[in-house]
Parts: C-alpha cells; sequence; structure tokens
C-alpha cells in the first residue's frame, strides 16, 4: 500500500482543510505597533539587527526578501499534522506543489501553477515612507510579477492608532512630473518633501483601500490586513519618514541595473492618470459590502461582507457568526482564513482566538480551505452564548463568487 506523504495526511486529516502555524516576518526598517497578538518579550526575538517582528503572514507560499540575514522559511507559511502526541509540519508551498488542484482548485492550479496571493497583518508604529510597487510590465524587466494589495483595518487589532493613522494616496492633481523628478533628485539630501505633493486620507477601523500597481502610498500607522498579489517587488520614493533616513538603494530597488541612476525610469513607474485621479477617495476607498442582504443571512446566525473587492487579483470576505449559531457557509473558490474573535468549531477543526502568542507557539486561529471544501460548505459552530466569532477569509484571483 502506498505510503501517503504529510500533505495528503494533513489534507485527509482536515476533511480539506489545512490548518497553519502563525508565520512571524521582522522588518529592519520598522517599529512593532504591537498589535498583533505577540507576546511583549518575543518582538525582538530575532536579534535588534533583523529588527522587530511587525508582521505576521497568512496562507504565503511567498519568501519574505529580508536581506541576506533572512530565516530560512520566513515568510513562508507551515501546515501542522499532529498524530500520535508527534507535531509535524510541511510548507504550504510544498503541498500546493504536490496536491495541486486537490488543494486550490484545478481553475488556479491550471493558470498559476502555484498559489498566487498572500495577506498579512501589517503592524507597524508609524507611518511608511511613500513607496510604489511595479506593474506587470515593469517587474518584468527585474524578473518579478507586479504588485496590486488592498488594506482592511480589522477593529479587534486597532485598539490603538499608532503614531499617524492617515495615509498619503497618490499625486495631488495639478502636480507636474517635473515636481515629482526634481523630489526623487534630492533623495539623497534629507527630506526629498515629496509627500507636499500627495493628500493624506484619515484611515478608518472597519474600511479599507485599494492600492494597484503604480499608485503612490504611504501607508498609515493603523494595523492593516493586506491581502496581495505573491510578490514582493516596490521601491521606496520617500527619503525621510518619522525623521528616519530611508537608504537611497530602495529608491532603486527593482529598477532594471542598466538604469539605475536614470531618474526618468523611476517616473515610468508611476501610473500618471492613476496617481492625480481627482476621485482618488471615492474611487480607492473601500466599505464593506453585503455578501447578500443581512436581513436574510441573520435569521440563518450569521452575516458576510466583502472588505476587499475592487482587484481581481485577490478579494477578502469579513464573515461573523453570531453566539450560539450554527452555519453552513459556502464558497466557490479556496482560501485561507484567520481567526479574529471568538470560539467555536470550523469543519473537524476546533478553533480559538488566542489573546497572546508565543514565538513558536502554535496556534488554533489560521486555516487553509481547499476548493473542494470551500464548495461542499463549511460547518460552523460559535460556542459563545455572548461573543461573535469573526473570521477573515482571503482569496485567489477572479474569485467565481465576486462581481467586480
Amino acid at each position: 500500500m502506498e505510503k501517503l506523504s504529510l500533505a495528503q495526511k494533513a489534507f485527509d486529516q482536515g476533511k480539506g482543510i489545512v490548518r497553519l502555524a502563525p508565520n512571524w516576518v521582522p522588518r529592519s526598517f520598522c517599529v512593532p505597533g504591537r498589535r498583533i497578538k505577540l507576546h511583549p518579550d518575543d518582538y525582538y526575538v530575532l536579534g535588534g539587527q533583523r529588527g522587530g517582528i511587525d508582521e505576521r503572514w497568512f496562507s504565503s507560499t511567498t519568501p519574505a526578501k529580508n536581506g541576506p540575514l533572512t530565516g530560512e522559511f520566513e515568510g513562508l507559511s507551515q501546515i501542522v499534522f499532529e498524530e500520535g502526541g508527534k507535531t509535524q509540519q510541511v510548507l504550504l508551498r510544498d503541498a500546493v506543489s504536490e496536491l495541486k488542484g486537490q488543494l486550490i482548485g484545478e481553475r488556479l492550479w491550471a493558470a498559476y501553477q502555484s498559489w498566487p496571493m498572500y495577506s498579512k497583518f501589517f503592524d507597524n508604529m508609524g507611518p511608511l515612507p511613500h513607496h510604489i510597487h511595479h506593474n506587470d510590465e515593469k517587474a518584468a524587466l527585474v524578473g518579478q510579477a507586479g504588485k496590486p494589495e488592498a488594506y482592511y483595518f480589522p477593529p479587534q487589532v486597532n485598539n490603538h492608532g499608532g503614531d499617524f493613522p492617515y495615509t498619503f494616496m497618490g499625486i495631488a492633481p495639478g502636480t507636474t512630473k517635473e515636481q515629482i523628478k526634481e523630489c526623487l533628485m534630492n533623495f539623497s539630501k534629507g527630506d526629498n518633501k515629496i509627500t507636499n505633493f500627495s493628500q493624506a486620507y484619515r484611515l478608518q477601523p472597519g474600511t479599507g483601500w485599494d492600492v494597484p500597481p503604480g499608485l503612490l502610498h504611504a501607508p498609515g500607522s493603523l494595523c492593516t490586513y493586506e491581502p496581495q498579489k505573491a510578490s514582493d517587488v516596490f521601491a521606496m520614493y520617500q527619503s525621510l519618514v518619522n525623521e528616519a533616513i530611508v537608504p537611497e538603494e530602495l529608491l532603486w530597488k527593482d529598477t532594471p541595473a542598466d538604469r539605475i541612476g536614470d531618474y526618468d525610469a523611476l517616473i515610468e513607474v508611476i501610473d500618471w492618470d492613476l496617481n492625480v485621479d481627482p476621485n482618488q477617495y471615492q474611487n480607492r476607498f473601500m466599505a464593506p459590502l453585503p455578501v447578500q442582504p443581512f436581513e436574510q443571512t441573520k435569521p440563518q446566525g450569521y452575516y458576510e461582507t466583502w472588505v476587499c473587492y475592487k482587484s481581481d487579483a485577490f478579494s477578502a470576505k469579513e464573515l461573523t457568526v453570531l453566539p450560539g449559531a450554527t452555519v453552513t457557509i459556502k464558497d466557490n473558490a479556496a482560501y485561507g482564513i484567520i481567526l479574529m474573535q471568538g470560539h467555536g468549531k470550523f469543519g473537524v477543526w476546533n478553533i480559538d482566538c488566542p489573546a497572546l502568542i508565543r514565538y513558536g507557539q502554535l496556534t488554533n486561529d489560521e486555516f487553509f480551505v481547499s476548493e473542494q471544501a470551500a464548495k461542499e460548505g463549511v460547518v460552523i459552530t460559535n460556542y459563545s452564548s455572548t461573543d461573535p466569532i469573526v473570521i477573515l477569509k482571503h482569496f485567489g484571483p477572479n474569485n467565481p463568487d465576486l462581481k467586480l
């Protein structure tokens, strides 16, 4: 009889839903906002030179690009398999390669031969520099994929707003390319003042923003749930943020070698019409949209909203299961989940939302749902008589349930 692989055993044990281990990522240029439930002693557990842990990545088959000190599996999600008191782990990336359509669905496997998105908590005490993600065409010049992303600000991890809960977005209408180019040419002279030519928007928990490639943005200091295409392509266009100098090498990151020093190459990455859109707020802001009218689903014990819905590269929903309810939730695509609140049962798994997590500790708050299990429907029971279950669900490209 053929011996089953670890990935297949985990898949079978969870009846098509696999449990994932917490996946912590440090950033040397960031100060942790301390809202992602990591134990206070563990934010700098990897050492001062690695910087603080201010991200937790979900359903990720994408390695973090953190320079020469990056850990072997940094950024890569691990499936947890427990049997007979013994715990083993296998990379989600390897399980996708092995199980293919059985795990992510034939539609995505045929198109991508991989799981082409991931999500994360981004938890920074201050703002980030005004920066940009290249589109597919510009990213291909350095062997990468373009990167659309989106923000949602979950209330459960935003007990405080950090130092600057405002995000600069785009370029103020009426600005010229020459003005932006001058800022870029002044990058090494202290503050290049690029946000003088932008507009900041106040961030509101329970809402989100759409960030297509080619759009300059300086994320504010709310703790952000961030679904995105599986890519780490970017360039920093602001030289000083929160009184910290941004290294000039990050200005030229992902510029083709033969064009480093050519400021026109940096201007070409900017999608100009997208940036100077006078309706930036109306076109990029995302208030939650009901998946079905609440009056239809609330009597059944749940309600669900789209929280990220303006990109065809990924989408995300927030599901609330009311106290004491048992519901069956069907989707037509594979997805990852992170539990934000509550405890109960999710398929065959017990789920609970930890208040505090040690680095290396396993949890019961993150899972990946195969397309097959999603279509059959996941039975969720809320064990609490007072506390709702709140789950964020991240989907891959071209979700058949999302009508853009």
